[in-house]
């Protein structure tokens, strides 16, 4: 379990076959303190698993299944990624619960200034959008962000200029990628809906009403 802060940038040192997956091999500096064989790590978000360590590097294997869900099958040598260890028992929950468990991956439409911050519109698939809430949390490239405008098929969130300098986000551009997780909160709740017995579909019980002229 994560928090969505992320703390440090670290490169890209080489990304290898091994069948279908990839042996992932990251630079890191603050991370590499506790960091041990078999911990969790966020990689822009995506949860991954220590296999070795140096001083200065770890290394992670991604599966098939994790490259079809993610942006990192894109990865090469020298790009920049957000990293954050697994959340301690015990720390200030500064973000929101983040699992690592990327659903989707999502578009940037545009990132617009301001005198401050900045604005930045993504897409991502419709069939999401109902885990979408104004105000609401989401997790883009494992950081914890809150949503400030929420329409059908894309979102709009305003960054902070601290949270653009120290992430991977200020690389990002119209076109770029990003995971997306959603809040765990809400999947579990539209879970406990779903009529389990005869159930004819996997949908959710809120797509039956929607429809309907209130919704």
């Amino acid at each position: 379990m994560f928090t969505g802060l992320i703390e440090e940038v670290g490169e890209i040192i080489s990304s290898s076959r091994i069948g279908g997956g990839l042996r992932i091999r990251v630079r890191a500096n603050k991370i590499m303190d506790d960091l041990k064989i078999d911990d969790s790590v966020s990689l822009n978000g995506v949860c991954q698993t220590v296999v070795s360590r140096t001083n200065n590097s770890f290394d992670v294997e991604a599966v098939e299944e994790t490259l079809r869900k993610t942006t990192l099958s894109k990865l090469k040598q020298g790009d920049k990624l957000n990293l954050e260890r697994a959340a301690a028992l015990g720390d200030r929950m500064g973000g929101h619960l983040v699992q690592g468990h990327v659903d989707c991956v999502g578009n940037i439409l545009s990132v617009n200034p301001e005198s401050t911050g900045r604005l930045v519109w993504i897409s991502f698939p419709q069939r999401y959008s109902k885990y979408i809430v104004q105000q609401g949390s989401i997790c883009i490239h494992g950081i914890s962000l809150t949503v400030a405008k929420a329409e059908l098929g894309k979102f709009m969130i305003s960054i902070i200029p601290h949270t653009w300098d120290v992430t991977v986000l200020k690389d990002m551009k119209t076109g770029s990628e990003v995971n997306l997780e959603f809040d765990i909160i809400g999947k579990y709740v539209e879970n406990m809906l779903i009529p389990h017995v005869n159930s004819k579909s996997s949908n959710s019980i809120l797509d039956q009403y929607k429809d309907q002229p209130e919704w």
